[in-house]
C-alpha cells in the first residue's frame, strides 16, 4: 500500500512538470518581466522565455499563422486589438500592470498637463496603451495631440531616453524602470507628471497598462498548463513585490535593467496579479473608456466575455 501511495505521487508530480513543459513566454523588457523573474529563476525546466524590447516583436510571433509563443505579455489595449484581428483567436489571462508611465523633462517647466503646450514629447508605444492613454489625457484637458503637443515616436523606450539626453528642451513620456535610469543621466532630470494620477483624476478608474495572454488553441489544447502558469506567476508576482533587493539582482541576472535601477524602480513599478472576476471588472471598464474616446484604440468594438479567461459567458 505504501508502495502504491508513493507510486501515485512521483506520477502526480511527474504530471505537474509535464502540464507547463514546452510553454514559450514572451514578456516585455520592463515591469512585465521583471515581474516573471522567479519563474526565470526556478521554472526553467517548465517553461522558455524571450524578453522582446517593444509589442511588434511579439505579435507576428503570437498571433501569425505559424505562432513562435503560447503565452505573451502586451499592452492593455493591443490585447483588444489582437483578439479582434484574430476573431477570438487570444484570451487575457490576467492584468499583471498597472499605470507606470510618467513625464520626465529637464527642468522645471511643466507641473500640469496645460504645460505640455507647445512642447516636443518623445514616447514610444504608437498603436499600443502609452498613445491611446496619452492621446486620452491630453485631450481632456484641452489639448490636442499633434497641434498642441508634437508627439514623436521611438521604437522603445530607450531611444527616447536618448532623444530626451539630446534635447533639452524636450519632455519624454517614459515607464519604470526607464524613468528611474532617465534620473541617472542629467543632474536638472526630473519626473514631471505621474499619468497614472492624471489619469485618476478624470474619474475614469484605475489605468491599466499590462496584460498577460494566451492563444484560445493553447488553452484548449493544454488546460493544465495554463492553470500551471497562472498559479507559478502569481508566486512570481509575490515574490517580486515582497523580495525587491533578491528580485532585483534577479533582474539585472536576466539583463532587463541593471540590480541597482531595479531595486530603485521596483516599488513604483505597480506590478499586480488580477485574475478572474477582478480581473474582468478592472479591464472591462478600461477598455470601455478607450473605446468611448478612440474605439479603433480596442480594435473597432469591445471584446466579448470570452476575451477574459475563466469568465463565465
Amino acid at each position: 500500500m505504501k508502495k502504491l501511495f508513493i507510486l501515485m505521487l512521483v506520477l502526480m508530480m511527474l504530471a505537474s512538470c509535464a502540464s507547463a513543459e514546452g510553454v514559450r513566454i514572451a514578456a516585455l523588457k520592463g515591469p512585465t518581466a521583471m515581474g516573471m523573474v522567479e519563474m526565470m529563476e526556478n521554472d526553467a525546466d517548465k517553461y522558455s522565455f524571450e524578453i522582446c524590447a517593444a509589442s511588434d516583436e511579439i505579435t507576428p510571433r503570437l498571433a501569425g499563422n505559424n505562432p513562435e509563443f503560447d503565452i505573451a505579455a502586451l499592452p492593455a489595449n493591443l490585447a483588444s486589438v489582437l483578439y479582434n484581428r484574430t476573431s477570438g483567436g487570444l484570451k487575457v489571462l490576467a492584468i499583471n500592470t498597472l499605470g507606470v508611465m510618467y513625464i520626465a523633462e529637464r527642468g522645471e517647466s511643466v507641473s500640469s498637463v496645460a504645460d505640455l503646450k507647445g512642447k516636443t514629447l518623445y514616447t514610444a508605444g504608437k498603436g499600443s496603451t502609452p498613445e491611446y492613454a496619452l492621446n486620452y489625457i491630453l485631450e481632456m484637458n484641452g489639448l490636442t495631440p499633434g497641434e498642441d503637443v508634437t508627439i514623436e515616436f521611438k521604437s522603445e523606450h530607450s531611444e527616447c531616453l536618448a532623444a530626451l539626453m539630446g534635447n533639452a528642451e524636450a519632455v519624454a513620456m517614459l515607464p519604470q524602470p526607464f524613468i528611474t535610469t532617465a534620473m541617472t543621466k542629467a543632474e536638472d532630470m526630473r519626473v514631471a507628471l505621474d499619468l497614472t494620477e492624471e489619469w485618476e483624476k478624470l474619474g475614469n478608474g484605475t489605468m491599466i497598462t499590462g496584460v498577460v495572454v494566451a492563444r484560445s488553441k493553447f488553452i484548449e489544447e493544454r488546460p493544465e498548463a495554463v492553470e500551471a502558469f497562472l498559479e507559478d506567476y502569481a508566486q512570481s508576482v509575490s515574490f517580486v513585490n515582497e523580495n525587491n533587493a533578491e528580485a532585483a539582482q534577479l533582474v539585472g541576472k536576466f539583463d532587463i535593467v541593471p540590480a541597482a535601477v531595479a531595486e530603485k524602480a521596483l516599488p513604483e513599478c505597480n506590478i499586480r496579479f488580477f485574475a478572474g472576476e477582478d480581473m474582468y471588472s478592472r479591464l472591462s471598464a478600461y477598455l470601455q473608456v478607450l473605446f468611448d474616446a478612440a474605439p479603433e484604440s480596442v480594435g473597432g468594438q469591445l471584446p466579448g466575455n470570452d476575451f477574459y479567461y475563466g469568465i463565465t459567458q
